[in-house]
């Protein structure tokens, strides 16, 4: 996974509140048997709309997402996410996150910032205003910074060592590669173990 401590992009608004997971992305599309390539399922049904966000061609390169209130509530398909990722986001600004929906996004490489409504409000107007407007997010200051003000937000902190550097729960495993092995060499033999199958 991509390391995320710095990110200044251009920004799209989605002014809805109680956005789910079934919008994000409909449950036809999580049948896929990959964790990449859902940059077309993205608010599918939602794009069939000429006017929705999302198809205004002056934004198609935006990297930040700006919401509203309870974004990502419902189910916990990780596919939301990945959904997002694949379109190109890096970050996503509500005002509150459904909290499955946070976990999986810092899991997977998207920073979830949330900041009081009247804040992201202003951030909504600015971003609707100008397909120009940029935002940053400073995931090593805890900042979001547009418009001259900065904004201060806090992220799990095991979240946050994990997009710093890079990692997923995967890779911090095989980070003890080592003493994995060592203690699987020194293991009692009357031990129960698992067979290795090649496939």
């Amino acid at each position: 996974m991509e390391p995320l401590t710095l990110h200044t992009g251009r920004a799209i608004s989605l002014r809805r509140s109680d956005v789910d997971t079934d919008q994000i992305i409909p449950a036809e599309f999580c049948k896929r048997l990959t964790k990449s390539g859902f940059e077309d399922a993205l608010f599918a049904a939602w794009r069939a709309d000429p006017s929705f966000p999302l198809n205004d061609p002056l934004r198609q390169d935006a990297t930040v997402l700006v919401a509203a209130h309870n974004f990502g509530t419902g189910s916990s398909r990780e596919h939301a996410v990945w959904a997002l990722r694949d379109w190109g986001f890096r970050a996503v600004v509500a005002s509150s996150f459904g909290d499955i929906f946070r976990r999986n996004a810092l899991k997977n490489g998207v920073l979830a910032v949330e900041l009081p409504a009247q804040t992201v409000g202003r951030l909504a107007s600015r971003v609707e205003a100008d397909p120009a407007f940029e935002i940053t997010v400073d995931l090593k200051a805890c900042e979001l910074r547009a418009a001259d003000r900065s904004h201060p937000f806090t992220v799990d902190q095991r979240a946050r060592w994990l997009l710093l550097n890079g990692y997923d729960d995967i890779a911090v495993n095989l980070g003890h590669d080592e003493a994995i092995s060592l203690y699987e060499a020194t293991r009692h033999r009357w031990l129960p173990r698992t067979d290795t199958v090649a496939i």
